[in-house]
């Protein structure tokens, strides 16, 4: 079987444009019928014919302005017409299954009810098309339905109803933006409705209506505050409104995407909709919120302004993520959100990076389209973006999407496109910078550092290099942002001679460079990459005594997280080299005052008593033992509660949650009592207090924190099939009651 791969670079304009979509769709679970009629116009003077894709559809007739045609080529892949026509009319008759379509793209019937997924190129499964990006059309769309199928659901604006002479019934949509083919929506069904209504910042109504399957309607005021809320924020911070009339989300438990942000019409899987106090944790609400944001943020990012090709997704995915961070940054904790992203890169990024599967941000070829939707696109290239907005500043990176929004509303765009735009903006050079859109892999960067004691000089140099990867064997030097503060032990900061480091930035576009800074103690300690500023692994040998010189005195929150990461780290470290290395007492007692100094900051005490996480640690080693590795995380999690169980049980009776309610305080509050209440199970003597917590929490945060607790007691089963009596009527929470098992510490959990 031969492999068909597609490149960027083979990248040819469109010989036709679609400029209109008229489509009926008459449902039906194993025979639905579709007619499509296309305003077609030729693109420039060629003879070349209308190629249109199609997957699993049964053609039943085709007309050219109005007249039976039969010129054309029928294939698996699509449908070949043959005309010297440069603008027609041409309609399609096909029929579909959607029943019996498993593919779950396209049109399909589950649970129900009708729903489509056209993203990347599921269009194609509906009718006959030119199923790319850049064929932009404006839609109307006639829903045709039975009478038990009362929601009848398509992008844009209602504009007609009514019954048809066969007692069905009907609703038409018209959709006045442009838009490709994969933000194509059609679902019909009978849910419960949630309604409210948003007034945008020029005065205009707009209804908001919430989907859900029957029963769940309570469960779903939480995301439609949440729309309202980042309908809000876009228009504060980047001053885009919304432009229809009206915006749907359905939320269905079989949809397989998670979200969809298809024109005014989302699409969701309900874990990412549904919440409520007694089955949603305060990180299922801080997903709705995020997800919920991100969809409708994309109705400018990736809607109005969308992709020429796939090889451009990072164009309206990294951008929308970096802006849903942004977000929920502005509506929960900015250091806990950055923390959670970071996280995320090193976690699972830096791996795909290292693996068989390393591309950069905008891939150069691909087999499968819809093996685009990776982590690196996404993340690193949200990370990409924020690079933007270091350099630029916020009110800079204001005016370069003020400016690729003016540029290029309603048209198919590359990142070449958006780079110039933000360059627009900035009299810095971007041109190098780009090299991040193209260039896979992580880079490393690392500090030297002497004191030259006769001069009082403390010389760095700071050096970077990229690893070569399965893709690309070659790499060129980054321009990369790297916060930096260089600080004493008493905290006191200082700059170098050479002006290199401005407003705490330092901007390494070379394979190294150097600068000094005077001082007359021989301990500075240079402090990098504060809030994570560009995605790359640093090495900044410092001590036990340096690192706890940055959690006590640095300014950056996230750096003073990290610093703690590393010194924990370092001990798994030592222990998996060797499990009897002793670890020094000053450490435990470093450890105490730290965390006694930081008693009234929740959020940074809470970050920095997570222990690093097995993915996270396989970043640090290049030998990779799992056995050893898991056991030498245990070894030290014990040690660390055996260590600091006085000073840590003290904050945990101090931490007053109250009764529960979902904002940034009570959040951040219990979250860390259930970090320390995770140590503190592992010894004994709190095995009673596990029993407490799950007995009373009136919150499935502290459910779940209990049982993850319990995870290394002997009342660990017992609780859990007390859960699962409590919640077996609950798919979304049985999930979690599912993750609990799969992921408890057991050496023969694969034989359960």
């Amino acid at each position: 079987m031969s492999v068909h791969v597609k490149k960027r670079a083979d990248y040819q304009p469109p010989a036709f444009l679609i400029s209109t979509v008229n489509l009926t769709v008459n449902l039906h679970p194993t025979a639905t019928r579709v007619v499509s009629v296309l305003t077609i116009n030729r693109q420039g003077d060629h003879n070349k014919p209308l190629v249109l894709d199609g997957d699993k559809l049964t053609l039943k007739s085709l007309l050219l302005n109005k007249n039976d045609f039969s010129d054309f080529t029928l294939s698996d892949e699509g449908l070949t017409i043959n005309t010297d026509e440069d603008t027609f009319e041409l309609e399609i008759h096909t029929e579909i299954d959607p029943k019996n379509n498993k593919a779950l793209e396209g049109l399909y019937l589950s649970g129900g009810a009708y729903c489509t997924q056209c993203e990347a190129e599921g269009f194609r499964r509906i009718t006959y098309f030119m199923d790319r990006p850049d064929i932009l059309a404006v839609y109307t769309v006639t829903v045709v339905g039975d009478t038990d199928l009362p929601m009848l659901l398509s992008n844009g604006n209602p504009v007609d109803k009514g019954q048809t002479d066969d007692g069905k019934h009907f609703v038409t949509w018209h959709d006045p933006h442009p838009k490709p083919s994969y933000l194509f929506a059609l679902v019909a069904g009978d849910f419960d409705l949630l309604s409210d209504t948003y007034t945008t910042m020029s005065g205009k109504e707009v209804a908001l209506e919430l989907y859900v399957d029957k029963g769940k309607k309570a469960q779903g005021h939480f995301a439609l505050a949440s729309l309202k809320r980042a309908m809000k924020w876009d228009e504060d911070v980047f001053g885009l409104e919304y432009d229809l009339d009206i915006y749907m989300i359905v939320a269905v438990d079989f949809f397989n995407m998670g979200a969809m942000e298809n024109k005014g019409l989302n699409v969701f899987n309900s874990k990412f909709v549904l919440a409520e106090q007694a089955s949603a944790t305060d990180d299922d609400f801080f997903n709705v919120e995020s997800v919920i944001a991100h969809e409708y943020f994309h109705n400018w990012t990736g809607n109005r302004v969308t992709c020429r090709d796939w090889f451009q997704l990072s164009l309206k995915e990294g951008l929308t993520v970096f802006r849903d961070q942004q977000f929920s940054a502005d509506m929960t904790s900015p250091l806990s959100n950055r923390i959670k992203h970071v996280r995320v890169m090193r976690e699972h990024q830096f791996a795909e990076d290292a693996s068989a599967m390393s591309h950069p941000i905008r891939p150069d070829e691909v087999i499968e389209m819809n093996n685009f939707y990776t982590v690196t696109v996404y993340d690193k290239g949200a990370e990409v973006i924020r690079m933007f907005h270091t350099l630029l500043g916020p009110e800079g990176f204001r005016r370069g999407m003020d400016e690729y929004i003016k540029r290029h509303d309603g048209q198919a765009v590359t990142c070449d496109d958006f780079v110039a735009a933000m360059q627009s903006a900035t009299e810095i050079d971007l041109s190098h910078f780009a090299l991040w859109y193209s260039q896979s892999g992580t880079p490393e960067i690392s500090l030297s550092h002497q004191f030259n004691a006769q001069t009082g000089k403390h010389n760095f140099t700071l050096s970077q290099t990229t690893p070569a990867t399965a893709d690309q064997a070659t790499k060129q030097p980054l321009y990369i942002p790297v916060a930096i503060e260089i600080i004493d032990e008493d905290g006191n900061q200082y700059v170098d001679e050479q002006g290199l480091i401005s407003n705490g930035l330092i901007i390494l576009d070379t394979p190294s460079l150097s600068f000094s800074v005077s001082a007359t103690t021989e301990k500075l300690t240079p402090v990098l990459l504060g809030n994570f500023s560009a995605p790359v692994k640093v090495y900044n040998p410092l001590e036990t005594d340096g690192l706890l010189t940055i959690f006590t005195h640095g300014k950056d929150p996230f750096n003073r997280w990290d610093a703690m990461q590393t010194l924990y780290s370092r001990c798994i470290s030592a222990l998996y080299d060797d499990v009897t290395a002793p670890i020094e007492s000053s450490l435990w007692t470093g450890l105490e005052s730290a965390i006694k100094s930081e008693q009234g900051n929740l959020e940074l005490l809470g970050e920095c008593l997570v222990i690093p996480t097995f993915e996270t640690l396989c970043q640090t080693r290049k030998d990779i033992d799992v056995a050893r590795l898991v056991a030498a995380r245990n070894q030290f999690c014990l040690l660390f509660a055996q260590q600091l169980s006085k000073v840590l049980n003290h904050i945990f009776l101090h931490i007053d949650t109250g009764d529960y309610a979902y904002n940034q305080s009570a959040v951040i509050a219990r979250r860390c009592k259930n970090v320390i209440f995770a140590h503190l199970a592992r010894l004994p003597e709190f095995e009673h207090v596990v029993v407490s917590q799950f007995d009373n929490a009136d919150n499935m945060t502290d459910s779940l924190g209990a049982l993850k607790a319990a995870q290394y007691t002997r009342v660990f089963e017992t609780l859990m099939a007390r859960f699962e009596t409590q919640w077996c009527h609950d798919a979304l929470v049985l999930d979690k009651w599912f993750a609990l098992h799969a992921t408890q510490p057991k050496d023969d959990i694969l034989a359960t």
